[in-house]
């Protein structure tokens, strides 16, 4: 295999896959993948709820592109699944108020879902005895159903998007874990860039940077983004046993407690086979991969280090981020105050009885130097890189078209050149 490419992405989660797939059939140029696992999508891209995100609850104001990524992509999502036959089941969502001080906030967000671009029969706002009629196990007094919301395997379509990338030519090489970025200064070097891995160094002319968990250490390796530190948070589920597959038609969303922070509460899921869980909550660890204790305290001291950071030292003096935090720790240490947080609103379920755990899943956040959180995903660059920091939710949902995004800007800047002989493929329309 050659060790020599006109552009590497670092990182086989669902978005650089899709980057890769998209660059691979629309352009000339030689790309290679890198990830430091055995296959792709072994993170966040496959531990995740499954959703196919509707954009009813997020801010215009200030995820006015999250949620434009979250409209293009469930349409794009639909089409994929479809033609590799991959599970897609448009099974709907509810949000639902608990007491009568949070029916504003789901009037509030009907309003968002339309500025979205969500059309009228997308989402219906029920009174209390209107919900009752379809959910009739569902305790609360009002909600929203939004019916522009599917589940999926984004684990499959991760999957999926790189052998289609590998059948247009596109090179991976596994288990190679990025070290650093060195520029070839050599008169005689071929390629701008080395990229240093574990196992292989790749020489190119182009990085693109989509490392999830490890895209900002990455970032800050070329000295970008150096303002921002991240915070890494578990999210933890339990899987409900049969006996409740059938309490609810639809998953259920609570109106979040915590606005100023970008999680939501745990949530009653239906996956798409079937299966129920509870979850994610939203646990701080040290690292982006510390789903064990073990995991966790092996990156304990540098990110303690990392943590004397102004941005972090506000954010941990802020009394509503502490009351978070002491809530989502008392629900992973206790199944029974995670599954409570559901039963406020499903009252049948008995904690008793769950007994197994589902596969937990970890968002890196980006924070800033007041103690604030990135409100979206942050694409930063220079001369011969480009870094996709911050993605999250609903990442898996917009990272076609986010991916399409980024391939059409590196076209148009002339960092690939598109094919020379034109290929008929799902989304030519994109590119047209």
């Amino acid at each position: 295999m050659q060790d020599s490419y006109d552009v590497t992405v670092i990182g086989g989660g669902i978005l650089g896959c899709a980057i890769a797939y998209f660059l691979s059939i629309v352009t000339d140029s030689s790309i290679i993948v890198i990830e430091q696992e055995k296959k792709v999508g072994l993170h966040t891209s496959s531990r995740n709820t499954g959703k196919v995100h509707a954009p009813f609850y997020y801010n215009p104001d200030k995820k006015s592109s999250t949620a434009a990524y979250a409209l293009k992509g469930f349409d794009m999502v639909k089409r994929y699944c479809a033609l590799h036959k991959l599970p897609f089941k448009e099974d709907g969502v509810i949000e639902i108020a608990i007491n009568d001080s949070e029916i504003d906030v789901l009037h509030k967000h009907v309003q968002w879902a339309c500025k979205n671009g969500l059309k009228d029969e997308d989402v219906k706002f029920l009174s209390k005895d209107e919900m009752l009629l379809i959910e009739p196990n569902l305790k609360c007094e009002s909600g929203i159903v939004c019916f522009r919301d599917a589940s999926t395997d984004y684990g499959l379509i991760n999957e999926k998007l790189m052998q289609d990338a590998i059948m247009y030519g596109c090179k991976t090489s596994f288990e190679n874990k990025f070290r650093a970025i060195y520029p070839n200064t050599k008169t005689a070097a071929n390629r701008k860039l080395t990229v240093i891995g574990t196992v292989k160094d790749i020489t190119t002319d182009y990085i693109i940077n989509a490392g999830g968990g490890n895209s900002l250490d990455i970032a800050h390796s070329v000295g970008i983004a150096k303002e921002y530190t991240d915070l890494h948070f578990r999210g933890e589920y339990w899987i409900a046993p049969e006996k409740y597959n059938n309490l609810t038609k639809r998953s259920i969303y609570s109106v979040p407690r915590y606005t100023e922070y970008p999680f939501l509460d745990p949530h009653w899921i239906i996956r798409n086979d079937g299966r129920c869980e509870v979850g994610p909550n939203a646990v701080p660890v040290f690292g982006p991969y510390s789903y064990n204790l073990y995991d966790n305290l092996k990156n304990a001291v540098p990110k303690i280090f990392e943590s004397s950071k102004v941005g972090m030292l506000k954010l941990f003096l802020n009394k509503q981020f502490l009351r978070l935090v002491s809530n989502e720790f008392s629900s992973s240490l206790s199944k029974t105050n995670m599954i409570n947080r559901v039963r406020r609103f499903l009252p049948s379920l008995n904690p008793s009885d769950f007994k197994q755990r589902g596969r937990a899943g970890i968002r890196s956040l980006l924070i800033d130097k007041n103690g604030n959180f990135a409100s979206e995903s942050l694409l930063v660059e220079n001369e011969s890189s480009l870094h996709i920091l911050n993605y999250n939710s609903p990442g898996a949902t917009g990272a076609l078209p986010v991916a399409v995004d980024i391939v059409r800007k590196l076209v148009h800047r002339n960092i690939v050149n598109l094919a020379s002989k034109r290929i008929n493929f799902l989304f030519m329309d994109e590119f047209e």
